[in-house]
């Protein structure tokens, strides 16, 4: 099958991730395969290399100073439409992997990686047609796909990610000895420093977890966003001067940097309030990191019985102190085996499947 994957960046998100995964265990399976995006800031690539099995369509998405977010996700929607538009129809199969890219292709397969809830008009209306307009629908937990079914009437595929699990069970000691040179004992979270995230609910358990381990440091690594969280991470500095903590925010961290600073954490946290999967978290269980995640029924449905789960700040910090001071080889071994039977391989023979499904039934 001669198959499009779009998305909305080149930036490490999950779901960008997740497309540049599947697409390569898509092309390792014998599948022609382009994705599309855009190349936000004067991007001509990805944050990683990408096999070159894989084709690679970057359109040029230039920034304009004082957009709005709402303006400049209805200018991404345009931009990747107009570039995608005239080979659309080449393509057996069109896989859209977020809002913007859905509503760029019209007519697809959307990827629902959760459900996110807009109060801006423009936003609103982009999210309700990117959701109603796919004829086909692919949700990576069976949570979100209840939640779309209940919200919607959308009934989806459920296919879970994959997760490179080599690249971050099997790290450079070396690489790893550095990270824990210059940070010490650390608690580890990527994803940056937003609502989704819980950041502040972090901040106020890593404030109670200091005081048991004054030696631990907060890490927070990741964080490119489409969105504008400046109010959100003021708020978050504010706090954290007032509770007297001073976790070390990274920022986004270089592609060969994040297995090794992952598998050197003493633990990792995700407290998210929102997720479709937790890949974030599916790389430190492959890591063999002991995880504590928020207590959310979708990372019940994915991390039972490898993870501890936490539902407030003071849960948070317990839980947090439990995975740097107890020897839990039981919990261990359940990671290795939930990390292990997620894999790029497995996801990329589902969505064939599935493909083949829609085209046989005339659904495309």
């Amino acid at each position: 099958m001669n198959i499009a994957l779009l998305s909305y960046s080149t930036k490490p998100r999950g779901g960008v991730v997740h497309t540049l995964a599947l697409a390569e265990a898509l092309a390792a399976a014998g599948q022609h395969v382009t994705v599309w995006t855009l190349g936000r800031g004067g991007d001509s690539g990805f944050f990683r290399e990408v096999d070159p099995a894989v084709r690679q369509c970057i359109v040029p998405f230039p920034e304009i100073l004082g957009e709005s977010v709402g303006e400049r996700i209805l200018r991404s929607i345009a931009v990747l439409r107009e570039a995608f538009a005239p080979a659309s129809a080449s393509y057996d199969i069109v896989h859209a992997q977020d809002c913007i890219s859905a509503n760029a292709a019209v007519r697809c397969i959307r990827t629902v990686h959760h459900l996110d809830r807009f109060t801006t008009p423009e936003l609103a209306a982009c999210h309700e047609r990117a959701l109603t307009t796919p004829y086909a629908h692919i949700c990576v937990s069976s949570a979100v796909a209840d939640e779309l079914a209940d919200g919607w009437g959308i009934k989806a595929s459920v296919i879970p990610n994959g997760v490179a699990y080599e690249r971050f069970s099997a790290t450079d000691p070396q690489a790893r000895a550095r990270w824990r040179e210059r940070l010490g004992r650390y608690v580890l979270t990527v994803g940056g420093i937003e609502p989704r995230k819980g950041s502040l609910d972090l901040l106020e358990a890593y404030a109670l977890l200091r005081s048991r381990h004054p030696d631990v440091q907060l890490v927070i690594a990741g964080g490119e966003t489409l969105f504008d969280y400046r109010d959100y991470r003021a708020r978050w500095e504010a706090r954290a001067t007032e509770l007297g903590v001073k976790p070390l925010v990274l920022g986004p961290v270089p592609d060969d940097e994040l297995p090794p600073l992952v598998a050197a954490a003493d633990a990792f946290a995700f407290p998210s309030v929102k997720e479709g999967f937790g890949l974030a978290a599916m790389e430190a269980l492959a890591a063999d990191v002991p995880l504590v995640v928020r207590d959310l029924p979708v990372l019940r449905e994915v991390f039972s019985p490898a993870a501890r789960f936490a539902a407030t700040p003071q849960d948070l910090a317990t839980e947090l102190g439990h995975a740097l001071t107890a020897d839990d080889p039981a919990r261990q071994r359940a990671g290795r085996k939930v990390a292990t039977r997620h894999t790029w391989t497995a996801a990329a023979a589902q969505h064939i499947a599935l493909y083949r499904e829609l085209g046989a039934t005339g659904t495309r």
